[in-house]
């Protein structure tokens, strides 16, 4: 009965307390306002879920998707740097809609002399710059790229209206394509080739001056279909030279004609190995399929540079053929050195390849094709095994860019072939993002012309793993010093500067890429490493890991929005996560969270001021008040040193009693007595919510680990209070002591306040010393 009378007083008291706050009535009344906590659904941003996209994130039971199916004949003039093709697309309507009309991209246009994309910078004079640009700003006409589009016809060959728009061509039907129809039509093109290193481009051509040869990495160069989807209809947006590209899959049969001493190689699989292959080539390559742990080339580089001198006359055709790819790619050149390994992915093997010209040598044949290797086995652990045969690395000289099963990759040594170790990661880091790319967008086929991050941020930040991976599995890769790998992007730290930056020169993610301020940072490393912070300081790698790789299979092979992504990792981790999604894609937030005040309590019997002035405010007596156990903050007046000594049964007669009237002889042998009382109270300056996580070091140089989750914010979003009770002094407390969630302000993180250098004071100690 007397366990019951203190429990009922206690509760008592605490309700009357929590409801004298509750209507507590301010000074002057306030206008009300809407729900504007960092903890509301995202109902307002997300749309309303339907047949084709589900509530789970998955595709409905409705969800179709277009198929464009091409047959081309491409020939590449090496004399004249031209490129010149005859296609053929069948254009299956999946949709439930009649389609009057088809949309197709022409984006080589972009570089076509009327072309508008140079119209929308803000271009002044520039104090310097190289001749080539200056040449081709003020000196002549510009270069004469774009597609000369010769024919567009029907089957039988009569003429298809059509109509041009920049980089948009629309083709009119003779008659409405009804869903479940396909539609098939020719397109007769051609264009100039550009010199992508002195021009700029995502391709073109790289000219060799001392032996008179190009290398060729050719992409965007074909009339290619737009996305028509249930989100946007067509999605024939404009391409200014940023935003890249949204493609529907189909399948390619391919026929190129380049010199006959160039080697090539391409999206698909080759189907006339034997006729472009030597047999010494072809015994090579078998040797590659069966070699796991080295490279096997197919063109050494003394064959690469007899070639390059000794040019052969006449032509040769390779025939390739892609099963459901988005886009297709290829680079040619006489100059190539040619290497390629197995890797095994699941059940299948893979083959790893490497193309580079000898300027890339020693550099590209000691890493690349190990590069590409470690690449896949990362990219498959984290979502679905490589579905293709084979994944291409082909050396550019400033160039970064990805195609179904080859990508271009920058990174060249020195003329003497030395190399510094900012060219070698370099070179390594491009090589696994651009190979990433196959999963992201080339299989997981999400709009890179509207949402440029779900290509860019979720490719860095598989490729932060991957690095980390290569740095384990080639640790003679490190350069001295390195014990991990020095990755660039991904760890929170990396991004501070960024998102503590202007305000008026960042733009949230979730922000057409052509109109961001900062576009690595925004469309790279911001959501690269909020899903690090996601996987390692708020979900837990396991959690994140399985819905990462839920999303991934759901969406392979289909075209996912931003809210398929989000609501897939709510819906395969149990994790409502509305609050990150907000605060990280959705504004230009930053993290700040610090300790504002830290107090010392001891168990007393005797009342502090803070009740005695609450007694008085409500008119009542401390005789009203339950027996009680109070306490007393260290230094205050009712603060006695005798109370450091003291057990807390000694220092409350009235907890002493509970205890002796409440628990059994065995049970006070095990009781509790912690020492120490702590009042710890968390500020967050930032507008992100994050979780707290916190060090705490204790006297005797034991520390321990505490992480309290984000929703600790949800009713207070500038500071929260914890009671802290322990057997052993805190003599140190430090917020995020590992730089786990980009805290653009670590001067507030520790407690006692640490002390730190301006950098004036920094330099001037230094000058002293």
């Amino acid at each position: 009965m007397k366990k019951l009378k203190y429990l009922f007083l206690s509760v008592l008291f605490v309700s009357a307390s929590a409801f004298s706050q509750e209507n507590e009535q301010p000074a002057e009344r306030q206008q009300g306002h809407t729900n504007n906590n960092k903890f509301k659904q995202l109902y307002e941003e997300f749309s309303t879920p339907n047949m084709f996209r589900t509530a789970s994130g998955a595709p409905g039971p409705a969800y179709y998707q277009q198929q464009a199916d091409y047959k081309m004949d491409i020939v590449l003039d090496d004399e004249r740097a031209i490129i010149s093709g005859f296609e053929t697309i069948t254009y299956t309507n999946n949709s439930p809609d009649q389609l009057r009309y088809l949309w197709v991209q022409l984006d080589q246009n972009v570089r076509a002399r009327d072309s508008q994309s140079p119209l929308i910078e803000d271009s002044g004079i520039r104090a310097a710059q190289q001749a080539s640009s200056f040449a081709s700003d003020y000196l002549t006409d510009g270069f004469d790229g774009g597609f000369k589009i010769e024919a567009v016809t029907d089957t039988n060959g009569n003429a298809l209206p059509h109509m041009i728009n920049r980089t948009m061509m629309r083709v009119e039907l003779p008659k409405p394509l009804m869903s479940g129809n396909s539609f098939s039509f020719s397109i007769k093109w051609w264009y100039n080739i550009n010199d992508y290193v002195n021009m700029g481009g995502r391709s073109g051509y790289e000219f060799f001056p001392k032996d008179g040869n190009r290398n060729y990495i050719i992409a965007q160069f074909y009339p290619r279909m737009a996305v028509y989807n249930d989100v946007e209809g067509w999605q024939n947006s404009q391409f200014w030279g940023r935003d890249e590209f949204a493609l529907p899959f189909g399948n390619f049969e391919v026929n190129i004609t380049v010199p006959s001493d160039h080697i090539l190689d391409a999206t698909g699989e080759l189907q006339n190995r034997k006729e472009v292959f030597t047999k010494e080539m072809l015994k090579r390559f078998e040797k590659a399929k069966k070699s796991y742990d080295k490279p096997v080339f197919i063109v050494t580089q003394e064959e690469a540079e007899k070639a390059e001198k000794n040019r052969a006359k006449g032509t040769k055709t390779w025939k390739f053929y892609a099963e459901n790819v988005r886009d297709f790619a290829f680079a040619s050149s006489r100059k190539y050195i040619w290497d390629m390994m197995a890797v095994k992915i699941g059940d299948k093997d893979v083959m790893a390849v490497s193309m580079y010209p000898k300027e890339g040598n020693p550099l590209w044949e000691e890493w690349s094709t190990y590069a590409v290797a470690s690449t896949l086995k990362t990219f498959s652990r984290m979502t679905f095994d490589y579905p293709y045969h084979k994944a291409i690395s082909v050396h550019a000289k400033q160039q970064g860019m990805e195609y179904p099963m080859i990508c271009f990759n920058f990174g060249r040594p020195n003329e003497d072939g030395t190399y510094s170790d900012r060219t070698k990661y370099g070179m390594i880091s491009v090589i696994i993002h651009e190979i990433g790319h196959n999963y992201f967008p080339m299989i997981v086929n999400s709009d890179e012309r509207q949402w440029t991050w779900m290509d860019e941020g979720l490719t860095t930040f598989g490729q932060y793993i991957a690095e980390q991976d290569f740095g384990k599995w080639y640790p003679e890769a490190l350069s001295e010093g390195h014990t991990t790998y020095p990755s660039r992007r991904g760890p929170a730290a990396n991004i501070v500067p960024y998102m503590g930056g202007d305000q008026d020169y960042i733009a949230p993610i979730m922000t057409k890429g052509l109109n961001t301020y900062q576009f690595g940072n925004n469309a790279y490393g911001k959501p690269a490493t909020a899903l690090n912070i996601l996987r390692d300081a708020v979900m837990g790698p396991e959690l994140f890991d399985y819905a990462f790789k839920e999303y991934a299979n759901r969406w392979m092979f289909k075209h996912p929005t931003p809210e398929d992504f989000f609501r897939t990792m709510e819906d395969a981790s149990a994790f409502d996560l509305d609050w990150f999604w907000r605060g990280w894609f959705y504004t230009t937030d930053y993290v700040d969270i610090g300790v504002k005040e830290v107090k010392k309590y001891y168990v007393s019997s005797e009342p502090n001021e803070q009740i005695k002035e609450m007694v008085k405010r409500r008119g009542m007596q401390m005789s009203d008040l339950p027996p009680l156990v109070y306490m007393v903050e260290e230094g205050s007046e009712e603060f006695k040193e005798d109370m450091k000594n003291g057990t807390l049964l000694d220092n409350s007669p009235t907890l002493k009693e509970y205890v002796m009237d409440n628990f059994t002889p065995e049970e006070r042998k095990n009781i509790k007595q912690p020492k120490y009382f702590y009042n710890v109270t968390f500020e967050k300056p930032g507008g992100l919510v994050m979780p707290i996580i916190v060090e705490y070091t204790y006297a005797d140089g034991t520390t321990k680990m505490e992480k309290y989750p984000a929703q600790i914010w949800r009713l207070n979003d500038k500071e929260v209070s914890k009671a802290i009770a322990s057997d052993k002094e805190i003599v140190k407390i430090t917020v995020d002591p590992n730089l786990q969630t980009a805290d653009v302000d670590t001067a507030n993180n520790s407690w006692p306040r640490e002390v730190t250098q301006s950098k004036f004071d920094q330099f001037k100690n230094k000058t002293d010393d």
